[in-house]
């Protein structure tokens, strides 16, 4: 599927479509979808808009934005009636006054109320005019049946409106209202969970959560290939836009844009223009982006954490020392970046959540501010000589067999933890790490990790991963006595339901190449692309 630029997200289309479909038949499922920003939500919500119908369902999209009460009570009435309207099949044109006059024979007790709250609004005499809004969908349904599903797009902005007890008054209402669906967009997930936790945490009309992840390796790399077209490209580059980009589909345009250029540039040439030059997109971008700590006490504690997780500093009790800061100190500066969605903490590492933010800090930033001579072409040089390092640096370990890597990264652990799908995992100190082959049929290559309290048996698989694969591995593993055994097995491929549940029997964890990949992250190394 690729259309207008959206493509690989048709299981969150399915969840917001089985949810607005599930109104009519009485069952009501608010929504609250929630990812880092670039990475597609409002795409999701837009492809939804534009392929959805349905006569007895009233879509309305809001971008939730800061503005004055009247003029957020006039935009939601509009689009109300707009959305109304357009089933009817009249002609219809974008004029409040004229929605208005078109839906009285409609909707004659809906008017009515709008007319009340647009002259009360006028008048600043309301008070409950967020709430009196939305009862607005309750009127329409009692009038003509229909129902009703409002969404909000980067919601937490209707904090800036100035309506009063927001959200106890929408928490109120969320219970009651049966025959409309809400669902809220937001960039910002911290502060989504701690809104929908403690202002909008409810018994009945609570909101399922899905998160809007970048996209796999795989994803990725079909969706540059469908934006390349029938543009030929090294498939080691196109590897590296995978992994630099990090799947945000925003990023992964951008780039396949540019190299669809006449001019043909090399990618070097693109990451610079884009990232390096004062007038680069990114360049602006992440520019505009750390002003928003500029505000703050503690901004340069703020932007020297940033500094130094880009450089790999990522652990918490290094950039303690580094900074020479107690861990209640480092903690409150943490919090900060975490509640802002800069940051995600994971077990005892942080990670940056946009990996070229990441890259534009150390490469560009920091050395700007660290440049003696102001010398703007030594800069653009020492910044290409890093793209250029990178790139080959990804080539060369794209090269190595996954057990060569795996043996590098487990040499680097230091008995750290990190959560892997909500599980706290110690990356245990071995002492010794070397590969094995094991003797199944299709199960040949494996490591072994060896620690002072802990074995760790690890077997790698390109293809699917099958349920006869995990019988041979556990009996493999049968022939170590250790009693503290973590049993893992790695598939490049798909894993089978059948193999799924054989592994939980034998107690072994299965992991396939985007687990793995969260591993190379946290140690700053190239992504393996299957």
């Amino acid at each position: 599927m690729m259309n207008d630029n959206f493509y690989g997200r048709d299981q969150y289309l399915e969840i917001i479509e089985k949810r607005v479909l599930g109104l009519k038949d009485g069952y009501r499922q608010n929504i609250a979808i929630t990812g880092d920003e670039l990475v597609g939500k409002t795409a999701i919500i837009y492809k939804f808009l534009n392929k959805f119908w349905d006569n007895r369902i009233i879509l309305l999209y809001l971008e939730a934005r800061p503005e004055s009460v009247n003029a957020f009570a006039r935009r939601f009435v509009g689009v109300l009636l707009y959305n109304f309207l357009s089933a009817s099949g009249d002609p219809i044109k974008e004029d409040l006054d004229f929605l208005v006059s078109k839906s009285r024979k409609y909707i004659p007790k809906t008017v009515e109320k709008i007319e009340y709250i647009l002259s009360a609004v006028e008048k600043r005499k309301k008070v409950n005019i967020f709430t009196d809004l939305l009862l607005l969908c309750d009127s329409i349904h009692q009038e003509t049946g229909k129902f009703s599903v409002v969404i909000f797009d980067e919601f937490h902005n209707l904090e800036n409106i100035g309506f009063n007890n927001l959200y106890k008054e929408w928490s109120k209402l969320l219970i009651t209202q049966k025959s409309t669906l809400h669902i809220i967009v937001s960039s910002f997930k911290f502060k989504t969970q701690s809104i929908l936790s403690k202002n909008l945490s409810l018994l009945f009309g609570n909101f399922e959560v899905v998160n809007v992840d970048p996209f796999d390796t795989k994803a990725a790399e079909e969706f540059l290939n469908l934006n390349l077209n029938e543009l030929v490209l090294d498939k080691g580059l196109k590897n590296f836009i995978v992994n630099f980009t990090g799947g945000y589909p925003f990023y992964l345009k951008l780039v396949s844009d540019a190299l669809l250029k006449p001019d043909k540039e090399h990618l070097a040439d693109i990451l610079e223009n884009l990232i390096f030059d004062a007038s680069g997109v990114l360049n602006q971008r992440f520019s505009n982006y750390l002003k928003r700590f500029s505000d703050s006490s503690r901004a340069n504690d703020l932007i020297s954490i940033l500094y130094l997780i880009s450089n790999g500093r990522n652990k918490t009790k290094d950039i303690a020392h580094v900074l020479k800061k107690t861990q209640k100190e480092l903690n409150l500066n943490i919090n900060r970046l975490l509640e802002v969605d800069t940051v995600t903490k994971s077990g005892d590492f942080l990670k940056i959540n946009d990996r070229i933010f990441g890259f534009w800090l150390k490469f560009v930033y920091q050395e700007k501010l660290q440049s003696l001579t102001f010398d703007a072409q030594n800069q653009k040089k020492k910044f290409r000589d890093n793209i250029e390092e990178m790139i080959e640096e990804f080539l060369l370990a794209a090269q190595k067999p996954v057990s060569t890597r795996l043996t590098e990264i487990m040499r680097l652990f230091e008995d750290e933890t990190f959560l892997l799908e909500r599980k706290r995992i110690r990356l245990n100190h071995f002492r010794e790490v070397k590969q094995l082959e094991f003797n199944g049929r299709n199960l040949k290559d494996g490591l072994i990790g060896r620690s002072n309290d802990s074995l760790w048996i690890m077997a790698i698989k390109r293809e699917m991963l099958t349920e006869e694969d995990v019988t041979d591995f556990a009996k493999e593993c049968k022939k170590y006595r250790h009693k503290m055994q973590r049993k893992i097995i790695i598939t490049l491929s798909d894993i089978d339901t059948n193999a799924r549940l054989r592994a939980l029997e034998e107690k072994i964890w299965t992991w396939d190449v985007n687990n793995l990949n969260q591993i190379l992250d946290l140690f700053y190394k190239p992504r393996v692309i299957a």
